[in-house]
């Protein structure tokens, strides 16, 4: 199966509203957050879904990549 690439503008339909998946991209991975009751509506802490979180996550979070584990990993996001 081949790993899908995301583009920017691709992830940003992955907002987690109307219905829609809620996708972040971390260090080129996208992963689904759907699931996680902390991102419902597809937001968590004024962070949006739909977008790269490298900086958010690497900078502010107090949680670091720890919060990946477990996540479903849906693609890439295209350079």
């Amino acid at each position: 199966m081949t790993e899908q690439v995301f583009t920017k503008k691709e992830l940003a339909k992955y907002d987690g509203q109307n219905g829609q998946p809620a996708y972040v991209a971390i260090k080129g991975t996208v992963y689904d957050v759907s699931a996680k009751p902390a991102w419902r509506g597809g937001k968590h802490h004024g962070n949006l879904a739909g977008r790269d979180l490298t900086a958010v996550l690497v900078e502010k979070s107090p949680h670091g990549e720890k919060v990946l584990k477990g996540l479903p990993v849906v693609g890439k996001l295209a350079e």
